[in-house]
């Protein structure tokens, strides 16, 4: 760790993200702010950027994929009895589980979250309901996947990564709407990456409600990924013997220093002492499970530790840029070179584009590395099958 202009900071990120930290912790009544070693750049913070503020939640900073996160179960089943069986129980996986954009359950969810009153005390987020409902337990596309991973003593692992899909990026993009100006539902002018962060005070009934909303929205994300988990486990007719489930994109009001703060992780994940947390590497790479400790690093953290690998290729530069069927620009990764290094990694893969192979991240374990004084790296996992959305598809709602 070293302090960059007092910001704690793991790692070697690029000027670009670092602008944009120093951006956040200058702007409003903030604490303090941290970058962990796998940040890039994301709208407003980076992702991988923690930042602690006194009575004010930050829309911008938790991001449009509200609740994006991972929760690994350890199974009773043995690697080595299921490892042939890999691209067939994939395929199982891939016709019962819906990803991509837009897409829906095909057997809808009955779930308490529905009853919360927020539904009916919030026409705003009350309109957003049919969709939440059809959309529940639903992955997605982009980063997400659903994995079959072996741990050390041989036990399969599944793990599945993704948020509160539409409904998330409702909440997201109604209330930043409300804190310009805007209708809930209007169409918002074109982003800028780099804009100052979008705060909304603790003490006003927008900002409570907002509240309210992101945490109806990370209720909705656990139940999703609940109930991804279950299916596949009936697939593979195993129990569950260990769960790790945390948000990685989310606020929570904690002590820090002696006061209360609201603390913002876009893309970090929570790592009190002994707190457990699941991170994913690439398609081609290890997953851990790691804990908290409490070191004077920890505390500078705020708590929080990496939540991925973390991106050193933009998505264009991996794919190329292309503009009605004309090559604009030429990517940087073709489907060969991924197809190779997952075929080398000894992993089966159904779907997925270039902009996810493991060329475009960093290393899982050089990663974690830069936390040695922060974290206790509890398990190491490799994953056997990795399933995304397909390349065709497109989701406005990955992180």
């Amino acid at each position: 760790m070293r302090l960059v202009d007092g910001v704690p900071v793991w790692g070697d990120p690029d000027e670009a993200t670092m602008a944009q930290i120093r951006t956040c912790a200058r702007v409003g009544n903030v604490a303090g702010a941290a970058l962990m070693a796998d940040a890039h750049k994301g709208y407003s913070q980076p992702i991988g950027g923690v930042v602690a503020y006194r009575d004010a939640v930050s829309p911008s900073g938790v991001g449009y994929d509200i609740a994006c996160g991972v929760v690994g179960v350890r199974t009773d089943a043995r690697a080595d009895d299921v490892r042939y069986a890999i691209p067939a129980i994939l395929d199982d996986i891939n016709r019962s589980v819906s990803f991509g954009v837009g897409r829906v359950n095909a057997t809808p969810i009955d779930h308490d979250l529905f009853d919360d009153p927020l539904w009916q005390d919030d026409s705003n987020v009350a309109s957003l309901r049919d969709r939440a409902a059809a959309q529940l337990g639903t992955v997605g596309s982009g980063n997400h996947y659903v994995d079959l991973l072996e741990d050390e003593d041989g036990h399969v692992w599944i793990a599945a990564h993704f948020g509160s899909r539409g409904f998330g990026h409702g909440i997201a993009s109604g209330f930043l709407n409300l804190a310009a100006g805007r209708g809930f539902h209007d169409r918002a002018p074109g982003e800028n990456i780099d804009a100052d962060p979008t705060l909304l005070s603790t003490a006003t009934d927008l900002g409570q409600t907002y509240i309210r909303a992101m945490r109806l929205a990370g209720l909705y994300a656990y139940a999703g990924r609940e109930y991804v988990i279950g299916h596949v486990l009936r697939i593979l007719g195993a129990r569950v013997l260990h769960t790790v489930h945390n948000h990685h994109n989310f606020a929570w009001q904690e002590f820090h220093g002696g006061e209360s703060v609201w603390v913002v992780r876009k893309g970090a994940t929570p790592a009190f002492p002994g707190q457990e947390g699941f991170v994913g590497g690439s398609m081609g790479d290890i997953a851990a499970v790691v804990a908290g400790v409490d070191t004077p690093e920890a505390k500078a953290a705020f708590r929080s530790t990496v939540h991925g690998a973390g991106r050193i290729m933009s998505r264009t530069a991996a794919r190329g840029k292309f503009k009605r069927g004309v090559v604009k620009q030429k990517g940087l990764v073709s489907r060969q070179m991924m197809s190779e290094r997952c075929e080398d990694f000894g992993v089966v893969v159904r779907g997925g584009d270039v902009d996810e192979s493991p060329h475009v991240y960093r290393s899982l374990a050089g990663v974690l590395a830069e936390h040695s004084g922060s974290l206790e790296v509890r398990c190491i996992l490799r994953p056997m099958g990795v399933l995304m959305a397909g390349a065709h598809v497109q989701d406005p709602y990955k992180d």
